[in-house]
C-alpha cells in the first residue's frame, strides 16, 4: 500500500468519525429536546391537574352556608338530639313538647251545691292544637291576677308523671280556695278569677299564663290561706277527689 492510498483511507476513516460523532451529538440534541418538551408538558399539566381537584371543593364549601344544603342538615339533626334522649319537651320524659298557655283553652266549675259557701272547683284546659303536648306536675295558681298575688300551695306533692293532652282532649286540676268558717260580717279577700302559669318538664316556669274566670252566677268568691291547688291530672276524679276532703 502506497502512501496515497493510505492517507486516503485515513481521510475516510476521520470523515467517517466525524459523521458519526455528528449524528451521535444529534441523537443525544433530540433526546434531550423531547425530555424538555415531556418535562414541559408534565409541568404545565400539573397545575391543571391541580385545578380540576380543588375547582369542584369551591361550591362544597359554599353549599354548607346555604339553607337546606347537605351540611346543614347533620347540624340541625345533631341540634334535636342535644337533649340525647329524643325529649321535645325540655326534659319532660315524653316525645311530646310541654303545653303552651298560647294553645290552650280555659274552664271553671263550681263543685259546691246551692246555698253553700263556693270553695270548690275543678279547673279544666283543653288543648287545641291537634298535636298532644304536656302538662307538669301542678300550676302555679293565684288567686287573683297579677304576679304579686300569692301563689297557692300544692295539695301535698304533686305527681311527677307527666299529663300528656291528645289533640282536642282536656286536663283537670282541682281548687280549693277558702277554708274559713268564722261567718258574721268578717271581710274576707275577694277574688273574680284565678291565674295560672305552666311548669316545664325541668321545673322552670314557662312564658304565658292561663286566666280562669269565675262559672256564670259568681261574681266573686273569698278566698284565704287555706287554698290548696291537686296537681294536673287526666280526670275530673282524680283531680277532684283529694280537693273534696279539704
Amino acid at each position: 500500500m502506497n502512501s496515497t492510498t493510505a492517507r486516503a483511507r485515513s481521510g475516510r476513516r476521520g470523515l467517517r468519525g466525524a459523521v458519526l460523532g455528528t449524528a451521535v451529538v444529534a441523537a443525544l440534541l433530540t433526546t434531550t429536546a423531547c425530555q424538555g418538551e415531556d418535562g414541559g408538558a408534565e409541568a404545565t399539566a400539573s397545575p391543571t391537574g391541580a385545578a380540576r381537584t380543588t375547582a369542584p371543593a369551591a361550591p362544597t364549601t359554599d353549599s354548607g352556608t346555604g339553607s337546606g344544603s347537605p351540611s346543614a342538615a347533620p347540624t340541625a339533626t345533631g341540634s334535636g338530639d342535644s337533649g340525647d334522649s329524643g325529649e321535645t319537651g325540655g326534659g319532660n320524659g315524653t316525645e311530646y313538647a310541654d303545653c303552651e298557655a298560647a294553645g290552650l283553652g280555659t274552664h271553671v266549675e263550681l263543685q259546691d251545691g246551692p246555698g253553700e259557701t263556693p270553695r270548690h272547683f275543678l279547673l279544666t284546659v283543653t288543648n287545641r292544637s291537634r298535636t298532644p303536648c304536656v302538662l307538669n306536675e301542678a300550676p302555679i295558681l293565684r288567686l287573683r291576677a297579677g304576679n304579686s298575688a300569692p301563689v297557692v300551695e300544692t295539695l301535698g306533692e304533686p305527681d311527677d308523671e307527666p299529663v300528656v293532652v291528645e289533640g282536642g282532649g282536656k286536663a283537670y286540676a282541682g281548687l280549693y280556695v277558702f277554708g274559713n268558717d268564722e261567718g258574721g260580717e268578717a271581710e274576707y279577700d275577694q277574688s273574680d278569677r284565678f291565674t295560672a302559669t305552666l311548669v316545664a318538664g325541668e321545673g322552670t316556669e314557662l312564658s304565658g299564663t292561663l286566666v280562669f274566670d269565675l262559672p256564670e252566677g259568681l261574681g266573686t268568691v273569698s278566698v284565704d290561706d287555706a287554698a290548696r291547688v291537686n296537681g294536673w291530672a287526666g280526670t275530673e276524679g282524680l283531680a277532684m277527689r283529694p280537693i273534696t276532703r279539704l
